[in-house]
C-alpha cells in the first residue's frame, strides 16, 4: 500500500475529528464604517491553546502580534497591526493548493510576522508576496487592512494569489468581507468552515444593517455567537435553570469552537488619520470565559501584564480563561470532550461564567470610551495616558477574576 502524504493525513484527520485550525475572519472597508476606521477580526482556533502578545521591535516597523506560547513565537505571528497601521491575519484555506504535492507548509505564521515588521499599506504586501521565493508554503487567506483606505484578502497558495477588495462595490456592496476555512476563488468542493461562514455572514450583514459596528457588538455576535447556522440550534435558549443543573450539547460548528484560543480585533486607522490612532482589542484564551482588552501600539513595549507574555511564555489572562473552560468540558475520554455543559456558563439563575464577566466587561469598554476620548493625539502625554489605562486594567481584571472565580491571574 502506498503511503499516505502528509496532506491526506490531515484530510483524513479533519474529516475524522473536525476542521484543523479552523479560524473565523472577517474584514470591513471604514468607507462603510460610522467613524472612517477599517476593521479587521480573527477568532482563532488552533492546537496551540496558549496564547499571548508581544510588543516586537525587530523590523522596520514596531507592531502588536498575537503569537503561541512557545519557543515558536520568535518566528511566528498569528495576528497583529504596526506602527504604520497595517494590520494582518489569516484563516487557513485548505483549496488553494489542490493538486500541489509541494511539501514545504504551515508558513502562514512566517509570512504574517514578515509583513508586520516591513509593510506600511496593501502594496507593500503585494510585493512582499510577489517577491517571496516560490513554492511560499502557504494555503491562506490573508486580511489585510492599512492606514490609507485598503482592506482586502489575498487568496493566497504556494504559487500566487488573488486579491479580493472589500472597497469593491461588485464584491463587497457593504464593504464587508468574511473568510473562514476556504477561499472562494478555490475549489468549492475542497476546504471547511462553510457552517460557521454562514452563522458569520448572518450575525455580521445583521449588524451592518442596524448600524451596530462597535467593537463591544462585534466581539459579542461573532466570538460569542452560540447560534448553530445548519441546525438553528441556539445554546441561549432553554437555558439550565442554575449552574449545577448539568446540560450537556453538543458543541461543533460555532463560531466558538473547543479549539478558540483567542480573538483580534484590530480598529484600524481611517484614511488621513495618523496611524497612532489605530488600536486592537483581544481576547485572550477561550472567547467565551475571557474578557476583551484594548492595546495600542503607539504606547510603546509595555502592554497590559495580563495579556503579555510571562517568561513562562504564557498569559495570564490566556491561562485563567482555561481553567474556567475546564468547567465547560469536564468529559475528556471517548467524544466527550465534544460535549459542552452548559449550565456553568449561561442559566436561569445567571449566576454563569459569561453571565459574571459580562459587567467586567462593560466597564472595560466604558472606561475605555471614556479614555479615548479625550486621548491626545500623539506624543508623552498620550502614552502616559495609555499606561495609566492599563493599569487600571490590569488591577481591575486581577481583582474580578479572584472575586468572581478564586482565581490568581499570576
Amino acid at each position: 500500500m502506498k503511503k499516505l502524504t502528509l496532506f491526506v493525513f490531515l484530510m483524513l484527520i479533519a474529516g475524522a475529528t473536525g476542521e484543523l485550525w479552523s479560524c473565523t475572519t472577517f474584514i470591513m472597508s471604514g468607507k462603510h464604517t460610522p467613524d472612517g476606521r477599517p476593521l479587521l477580526y480573527k477568532n482563532r482556533d488552533t492546537g496551540t491553546l496558549d496564547n499571548a502578545l508581544v510588543y516586537f521591535t525587530d523590523g522596520k516597523y514596531e507592531y502588536i502580534g498575537l503569537v503561541d506560547s512557545k519557543d515558536s513565537w520568535k518566528r511566528e505571528v498569528w495576528g497583529g497591526y504596526n506602527s504604520a497601521g497595517f494590520a494582518i491575519m489569516n484563516s487557513a484555506a485548505y483549496n488553494n493548493n489542490t493538486g500541489d504535492t509541494t511539501k514545504l507548509a504551515d508558513r502562514e505564521g512566517e509570512v504574517m510576522k514578515m509583513a508586520l515588521a516591513s509593510c506600511a499599506t496593501l502594496a507593500d504586501f503585494e510585493k512582499m508576496l510577489s517577491d517571496m521565493p516560490k513554492p511560499i508554503g502557504v494555503d491562506a487567506n490573508f486580511g489585510v487592512i492599512d492606514a490609507q483606505g485598503g482592506a482586502a484578502y489575498y487568496e493566497t497558495g504556494n504559487y500566487g494569489f488573488i486579491k479580493i477588495d472589500a472597497n469593491d462595490p461588485a464584491v463587497a456592496p457593504f464593504g464587508l468581507l468574511i473568510r473562514t476555512n476556504h477561499s472562494f476563488s478555490g475549489n468549492p468542493e475542497v476546504g471547511f468552515g462553510y457552517i460557521r461562514y454562514e452563522a458569520a455572514s448572518r450575525a455580521l450583514n445583521l449588524a451592518v444593517a442596524q448600524k451596530r459596528l462597535d467593537p463591544q457588538f462585534l466581539l459579542n455576535s461573532t466570538s460569542r455567537n452560540l447560534v448553530n447556522s445548519l441546525t438553528n440550534v441556539n445554546l441561549r435558549e432553554d437555558m439550565p435553570a442554575d449552574a449545577a443543573d448539568a446540560t450537556f450539547r453538543y458543541f461543533e460548528d460555532f463560531i466558538p469552537r473547543t479549539s478558540s484560543a483567542s480573538v483580534i480585533l484590530v480598529v484600524g486607522a481611517a484614511k488621513g488619520e495618523d496611524p497612532s490612532a489605530a488600536m486592537m482589542w483581544t481576547l485572550a484564551g477561550f472567547p467565551l470565559t475571557t474578557v476583551a482588552v484594548p492595546v495600542w501600539v503607539s504606547a510603546g513595549k509595555n502592554l497590559p501584564v495580563v495579556v503579555s507574555m510571562k517568561e513562562d511564555m504564557h498569559a495570564p489572562l490566556c491561562d485563567a480563561a482555561m481553567t474556567l473552560k475546564r468547567q465547560l468540558f469536564p468529559i475528556s475520554r471517548g467524544s466527550g470532550g465534544k460535549y459542552m455543559n452548559v449550565a456553568p456558563l449561561l442559566n436561569l439563575e445567571k449566576t454563569g461564567i459569561m453571565q459574571k464577566l459580562e459587567p467586567v466587561e462593560n466597564e472595560i469598554f466604558r472606561k475605555t470610551a471614556e479614555m479615548t476620548a479625550s486621548l491626545p493625539g500623539k506624543g508623552k502625554q498620550r502614552k502616559e495616558t495609555i499606561m495609566e489605562h492599563y493599569a487600571w486594567l490590569d488591577e481591575y481584571i486581577v481583582r474580578s477574576y479572584k472575586e468572581l472565580f478564586g482565581i490568581d491571574l499570576k
